[in-house]
């Protein structure tokens, strides 16, 4: 008895014609958005933590306590002495040292903020062009430590002092107003030779992004002035070289970030062995803990970039729902209308021997018939455009790259199995549900009713 009804369901559909075609093609449409949005919201996952992984993350980070990144006004209070315990994942490579500091740079004679980082060139585990920074790290017989170490006191001819000198203890390092590094045989606390260009002697080599490149009409090659404060709150300045400029899709190490070696940045403020971060390889896997440098794990320092994923999955429901509902009112309405037009073959069939359930069963299989329908289609006509938009990527504005996320120029959709057998699922029990629900009150439906065309 099933499959009469099966089949009386089949011919059903067929004879509908255009209306049936047009619930497929509502519910194939449905299908095809629904794959592809949270296709394209998986790619954006994966792809946007792939970068973030290999070019700012990597295992993990240690901050100092003091260390807020959303603070820009406590920046620099956030550093303190390498602890001896991460000490030894320094010197087996599985760690890296950054210090972050707040700065003023002048491009085209305009003062605009910046951050300043420093970090180790020779470091492996962050996949940025670090070991640009070595074209400038040593000139002649003056290393980058030399530069940036006891320094001249003053510079020029004319015996003015540098203004950092008065404000920093006897006992301290004194800065100098441009940080330069002495010619060989020359004497620490003497002026640089007259009509010496400071920065000809020594350049601080500068690494930023395209992004901020692009902001501050920057290239390389060009000079850049920086300004900054010491650990003793002075204000000190120096020229830079712009070495290189790195492709990231990871804005947060690009807008407004200049990267310099790290020992530089060290001698630069003072702050000697210090650090604000520590960035761990993937492959130190046993973390250490401390109250003053706590460590920040994968999820923790992605958790903006899934909350805004989450955010977007959950605002993409409301497509979702409306084509959803366009879909399901077709469905309802052809039920209704089909209970309505086809009283007396209800009666008859009941007559014949059918069941009340069994008749239920056959209105409900015309529902389970488009919805596979739907699905064939979808397959036909979907699959092909979701696959070339997998390989093509979809194109972004360039707009979208200020946006904070490490967003590259294509994005590219992830379609697993399991996302197209969910959506599978879940439309054919919508469909079947919707068709279910009209053709329910064929069960309280006497024959002698339905033979005269009544439908109570």
């Amino acid at each position: 008895m099933l499959g009469v009804a099966a089949k009386l369901a089949y011919r059903n559909i067929k004879e509908a014609g255009l209306r049936t075609w047009l619930n497929v093609a509502v519910l194939a449409l449905t299908f095809v958005v629904i794959v592809g949005f949270q296709g394209l919201y998986t790619g954006v996952l994966a792809q946007t933590s792939r970068a973030m992984i290999e070019d700012e993350i990597a295992g993990g980070q240690y901050w100092h306590k003091d260390y807020d990144p959303y603070d820009a006004l406590s920046i620099d209070d956030g550093h303190g002495v390498i602890p001896s315990s991460l000490v030894s994942l320094i010197e087996e490579k599985k760690a890296t040292p950054i210090l972050i500091r707040q700065a003023t740079i002048y491009p085209a004679g305009r003062a605009q903020s910046a951050q300043l980082r420093g970090i180790d060139p020779a470091q492996a585990i962050l996949n940025i062009p670090t070991r640009s920074l070595l074209v400038s790290g040593e000139v002649g017989n003056a290393s980058v430590s030399d530069s940036f170490g006891d320094t001249a006191a003053a510079f020029g001819t004319n015996g003015v002092k540098s203004a950092t000198k008065a404000a920093i203890p006897t006992n301290a390092a004194a800065s100098t107003s441009i940080a330069v590094a002495l010619p060989s045989g020359a004497n620490r606390g003497t002026s640089a030779p007259a009509g010496t260009n400071a920065a000809a002697i020594y350049e601080l080599p500068i690494l930023i992004g395209k992004r901020m490149a692009k902001s501050k009409n920057l290239a390389i090659g060009d000079y850049l002035t920086i300004r900054w404060r010491d650990s003793y709150g002075t204000f000190d300045a120096t020229e830079g070289r712009i070495v290189h400029i790195m492709d990231t899709q990871v804005s947060s190490i690009d807008n407004g970030i200049i990267w310099v070696p790290i020992e530089a940045l060290q001698h630069m403020t003072l702050l000697k062995n210090e650090a604000t971060l520590l960035v761990v390889s993937p492959e130190a896997k046993h973390y250490i803990t401390s109250q003053e440098w706590p460590f920040k794990t994968q999820a923790f320092l992605m958790r903006d970039l899934t909350e805004m994923i989450k955010t977007k999955r959950i605002s993409s429901v409301i497509i979702y729902f409306i084509l959803l509902f366009l879909g399901m009112l077709a469905i309802f309405d052809t039920q209704v209308l089909s209970l309505f037009r086809r009283r007396k073959e209800i009666g008859t069939l009941i007559a014949l021997g059918m069941t009340r359930m069994q008749v239920v069963f056959v209105f409900t299989m015309e529902g389970i018939i488009q919805g596979a329908l739907a699905i064939v289609v979808a397959l036909i006509f979907g699959m092909p455009l979701l696959t070339y938009i997998s390989e093509k990527g979809i194109a972004i504005p360039q707009m979208v790259e200020g946006y904070g996320f490490a967003l590259s120029d294509k994005l590219f959709p992830v379609y697993s199995v399991e996302l197209v057998l969910t959506t599978m699922a879940f439309i054919m029990v919508v469909v079947t549900t919707i068709s279910f629900l009209p053709s329910s009150k064929i069960a309280r439906l006497q024959p002698t009713e339905a033979l005269k065309g009544k439908i109570s």
